[in-house]
């Protein structure tokens, strides 16, 4: 008890001096009603944090296009926290995304995370990318734009410097700002930033965060993402229960955190937290962080 209270009393130290943080969540259309009351209920227990905007994640088919419209007015109209959904152009019309664009702003929309998309099967390349996108949106109207942006290069990227080039082309298209994939080396992230320095990249680059609550799902989309998991982490997870779901938060937390600090100490001020529409491990991250929800 004495070694986790010092553990305590240590870390409350080394945030001492870490001050103006601003936090952004990202959720997902719900497909199911289950789902759709989860949503909800993060979004109702993250809001009162007041993060700089919500983003809501975008399908390529229409039915998954509707539900992130309706997400997110649904968010900015109730919450009052303003709600960026993502838009792609892989799948859609220059004439179309105007529309889009278009209706957002009328809705009172101001934010957009302006992504190519994933290229369907057997496609290898799309009439519109990125910086396209982002240059189509600008004028149409002054969006607050955030792009993508890989540490460990996007997966189809032949190599770094290609995939760094292609981020600054998207922000001398007018990009605001770039969030991250998700990672599990603060150092990664690290020589990241100073690689986009040297390269003349001037946009805020904010770490996204993926707060771990299942191991297998990690793998998963490290595996599609081209996102090293680091063998400490595999080993942090042998030879646990499978139903032991508080151990396993408990170490989802503890490696989000100590990432965050790390990256907190090295002057990182904006943080994007892959929610997967869970608020736990996201809302406690936060609070560490000294972010305190607003008594009503």
């Amino acid at each position: 008890m004495v070694s986790y209270a010092r553990g305590i009393d240590a870390l409350n130290q080394s945030l001492a001096d870490i001050k103006n943080i601003d936090v952004s969540f990202e959720f997902f259309p719900p497909k199911t009603e289950q789902m759709e009351q989860t949503l909800w209920s993060s979004v109702e227990r993250l809001a009162p944090l007041k993060p700089a905007y919500m983003s809501v994640t975008y399908g390529a088919n229409s039915g998954e296009r509707d539900r992130t419209h309706d997400v997110v007015k649904r968010i900015q109209n109730e919450t009052g926290i303003s709600a960026a959904p993502h838009l792609t152009c892989v799948d859609a019309s220059r004439e179309e995304l105007v529309q889009i664009a278009k209706d957002y702003w009328d809705a009172g929309i101001r934010r957009i995370v302006a992504l190519r998309g994933d290229l369907p099967p057997g496609v290898t390349e799309t009439e519109l990318y990125g910086a396209d996108l982002v240059a189509l949106l600008k004028e149409v109207a002054d969006f607050d734009i955030s792009v993508a942006a890989y540490p460990e290069v996007h997966p189809e990227a032949p190599n770094s410097q290609f995939d760094l080039l292609n981020l600054k082309r998207k922000v001398d298209a007018g990009a605001d700002q770039a969030i991250t994939q998700f990672f599990f080396d603060a150092e990664v992230f690290l020589r990241f930033r100073d690689r986009a320095a040297a390269a003349g990249i001037e946009a805020n680059l904010i770490p996204g965060i993926l707060p771990v609550t299942n191991y297998k799902t990690l793998v998963k989309f490290a595996g599609m993402t081209n996102v090293n998991v680091p063998n400490w982490l595999h080993r942090m997870y042998e030879g646990l229960d499978e139903n032991d779901q508080t151990t396993r938060n408990l170490l989802g937390a503890s490696i989000s955190m100590d990432m965050v600090k790390i990256l907190a100490k090295e002057g990182v001020r904006n943080f994007h937290f892959y929610t997967l529409n869970r608020s736990e491990l996201s809302f406690a991250i936060c609070h560490m962080l000294g972010l305190r929800a607003e008594q009503g």
